[in-house]
């Protein structure tokens, strides 16, 4: 019984449990783990409870807080509305895109600039090729200029085709009537 002993002292200790403590140097304990996560989700609270304990805000104060809640909604559901346009009416869509095409750099740069600065992420513009970037987009003006009157006539030269001309199809369906 002293060897036998001897080994459970070891291995557990007068009072203490050895394995118990040498598995949670490599495995967390569960229960000690979900008082942690008890006592991390109270305190939670109570800095929430705490943080709306005072008084009430304002109207304007509400109403400012409901605004700032709007951009991110907006920029998401408008991207979504520009994806739901593309297939719906593509020439629409491909006219609208042309006029975007015509903006300066500069301006997309100020964009990003500002949608940086309201999202709290750091933005920093490049001041190289200012005036070069502007040169690019109005000599593309003509180009775009022409590729919206070419979308206009495919728009109303589709259209036409629908409304007259010949119709195999159609006609054979008349003539089997």
């Amino acid at each position: 019984m002293g060897l036998i002993g001897g080994l459970a002292t070891l291995l557990f200790g007068t009072g203490r449990n050895v394995v118990r403590e040498t598995a949670e140097v490599f495995r967390e304990n569960a229960e000690a783990g979900a008082d942690r996560d008890a006592a991390l989700r109270g305190a939670v609270l109570d800095q929430f409870a705490a943080e709306f304990a005072g008084p009430r805000p304002g109207l304007f104060d509400r109403m400012i807080d409901g605004l700032n809640r709007l951009p991110r909604p907006m920029l998401a559901l408008g991207t979504l509305g520009l994806f739901i346009a593309a297939m719906v009416d593509p020439i629409w869509f491909a006219a609208r895109m042309q006029g975007i095409a015509l903006v300066p750099e500069p301006l997309w740069w100020l964009l990003g600039a500002i949608i940086s600065f309201y999202f709290g992420a750091r933005h920093q513009a490049k001041g190289q090729a200012f005036q070069q970037s502007i040169a690019d987009t109005m000599a593309r003006a003509p180009q775009v200029t022409g590729n919206i009157r070419a979308l206009q006539a495919l728009e109303t030269g589709a259209q036409d085709r629908l409304l007259s001309g010949p119709n195999p199809a159609l006609d054979d369906w008349r003539a089997a009537k």
